[in-house]
């Protein structure tokens, strides 16, 4: 029997943002069968790449049917390729200068053409721009790490948010997830994502900076871990975050995630609120990031509540 090549296997692509490491095998990084996804998920520079591609790829198909008949094109130099590829892209956007012109039955033809489908990239273009531009975005600044520290005397989980704008955003809803690798009664490893509640998780208006806590009891899916534990999970964070954005009078959504190596045992947020003589708070968005000792940090570390 001929020997068979061994069929190609595919690369795995990856989910989301590349630090969620996460991948999927078996689909298309660019499904062509869904354009309009493509083009509204694609970055900036993908996007305007893509958009240099089609108007060259719609250009030089024109300028080659041009080029089929010799002298379809009134005033160019030798029917050279060139001209006709500048007079099609004069075409494509509905601008004649009034010296290359269509000269025969079949130029007016193609000429025709090529402006139905100027006016429907332009069309398609111009929709494509409003769509991305006017697509929402939260804006919602989240701290580097998460930190687990003592409150209220329970270990506490804790993650710190603030809305990054100046305008008001109302009816704040936060959803805190943790995907932990667990191990079945059979032996089998498989990813489970667990429900953390959260003290308090709805605020009315978000304007100053919002610290999220879940209260690591019996009932915590955290119940037991450490630090060491938890990456010996690869266990993740995940924080949704959906609110009211009154400027532009729609809801926004965002989601951060955080590994194990960014949750700190023992630390504590430094506070980034400031208030003048006058009483008035003023919230210092450069030290969202800052942690410092807990006081109580070895009662945190030695703090075991797991059997």
């Amino acid at each position: 029997m001929p020997n068979r090549k061994p069929r190609r296997q595919p690369k795995p692509i990856a989910v989301g943002r590349a630090e969620l490491g996460l991948s999927k095998l078996g689909i298309a990084r660019f499904d062509l069968r869904d354009p309009y996804h493509l083009a509204v998920s694609l970055s900036w520079p993908g996007f305007a790449i893509a958009l240099l591609a089609c108007w060259l790829a719609i250009n030089l198909v024109f300028a080659f049917l041009y080029g089929l008949s010799p002298g379809a094109i009134a005033n160019t130099a030798g029917g050279s390729f060139a001209s006709a590829f500048f007079f099609s892209i004069e075409t494509l956007a509905t601008v004649g200068y009034g010296v290359m012109a269509p000269n025969t039955l079949y130029g007016h033809v193609v000429s025709a053409v090529e402006i139905v489908v100027g006016m429907a990239f332009t069309a398609i273009f111009t929709g494509l721009l409003f769509v991305r531009f006017a697509r929402p975005k939260a804006k919602i600044i989240a701290a580097g790490d998460a930190v687990v520290t003592l409150h209220n005397g329970n270990l506490t989980l804790m993650l710190r948010i603030i809305n990054g704008r100046v305008t008001v955003m109302s009816g704040a809803t936060a959803r805190l997830f943790v995907l932990l690798v667990e191990r079945s009664a059979e032996g089998a490893l498989f990813r489970r994502i667990h429900d953390l509640p959260l003290q308090q998780s709805h605020l009315p208006l978000f304007v100053m900076p919002w610290t999220l806590m879940h209260v690591i009891d019996e009932a915590s899916p955290l119940h037991g871990y450490d630090a060491e534990a938890l990456t010996a999970a690869d266990a993740r964070l995940f924080l949704t975050i959906e609110a009211r954005d009154h400027a532009l009078s729609t809801q926004v959504h965002d989601i951060m995630d955080y590994s194990a190596v960014h949750i700190r045992f023992g630390m504590r947020f430094s506070d980034m609120v400031i208030l003048d003589t006058a009483g008035r708070a003023t919230a210092d968005l450069s030290r969202i990031d800052l942690l410092e000792p807990d006081g109580d940090a070895e009662a945190v570390l030695n703090f075991r509540q797991g059997p």
